[in-house]
């Protein structure tokens, strides 16, 4: 079972937060950005839900709590219909400069969650190429990190999990490639892209192939761990916390 709203958050926070970074990675991203003749910030405002604005220009793209500073918004009557954009592309309703919104949204903002879900959702013949291969795989990681804050936050099962975990920050990432922080402060989470500096946990796998595997569920998380192919060290119990809160990320990213 799928809660709306944790899904709305899973969407919000996990996928299009991946924007971020598919902006700073991504050629294709990066050409369709440096078309943009002044820069942008969208809110997408959910009732009972998450509110956070996208500021794009011709440098990138950078996500923020709340509307301060957004230039056009669209606002959603609930998780459902925010979700609804996500999985069928159905629109909410503009309320604030409905022009550039409507005009952002059908070119660079489309073009952009296109190449994005390319990257995320990938097929057999595009991960041949080895470039596209290991930029899927980070993508996947950073939409994955997202993802865990916004369950553990807000899915009723995940929150179980979440309630049992200390505070500190617990690294994630792959070896020689790319690591984030889950930061952990009375009981909630929240997602850093960007290695911690002192993690009280450490989960590392040893390479971007691993990862991938893992992801697509090709690989045995158990058997790995025995081969010594997943690093982990420090507070054991925060780890075993967010691998129950891992299983229900599969679910809402299945």
């Amino acid at each position: 079972m799928k809660d709306t709203k944790a899904m709305a958050c899973v969407n919000m926070y996990g996928v299009l937060g991946a924007l971020e970074n598919l902006c700073a990675l991504d050629d294709a991203a990066k050409r369709i950005l440096s078309g943009l003749k002044k820069p942008v910030a969208m809110c997408l405002e959910v009732a009972d839900g998450p509110c956070c604005t996208f500021h794009f220009d011709a440098d990138g793209c950078r996500m923020t709590e709340g509307s301060a500073g957004c230039t056009c918004k669209m606002r959603f009557a609930s998780p459902e219909k925010f979700n609804a954009m996500i999985d069928s592309g159905k629109p909410g309703l503009p309320v604030k400069n409905p022009v550039q919104l409507l005009t952002f949204l059908a070119g660079p903002f489309t073009k952009l969650t296109d190449r994005l879900t390319e990257l995320l959702r990938p097929s057999a013949e595009a991960l041949r190429d080895r470039a596209f291969f290991e930029e899927s795989t980070v993508l996947t990681l950073y939409t994955i990190a997202g993802a865990i804050s916004a369950l553990a936050n807000n899915d009723p099962i995940a929150k179980i999990s979440a309630e049992y975990t200390v505070d500190g920050d617990i690294s994630l990432g792959i070896r020689n490639s790319v690591a984030v922080t889950l930061r952990v402060k009375d009981h909630r989470f929240t997602t850093f892209k960007a290695p911690a500096e002192r993690p009280r946990a450490l989960m590392e796998f040893a390479s971007i192939d691993l990862a991938n595997g893992l992801f697509n569920g090709t690989v045995s998380t158990i058997s790995e761990m025995c081969r010594g192919t997943i690093r982990l060290s420090g507070m054991i119990s925060m780890l075993d916390n967010v691998n129950r809160i891992l299983d229900r990320v599969s679910v809402y990213l299945a």
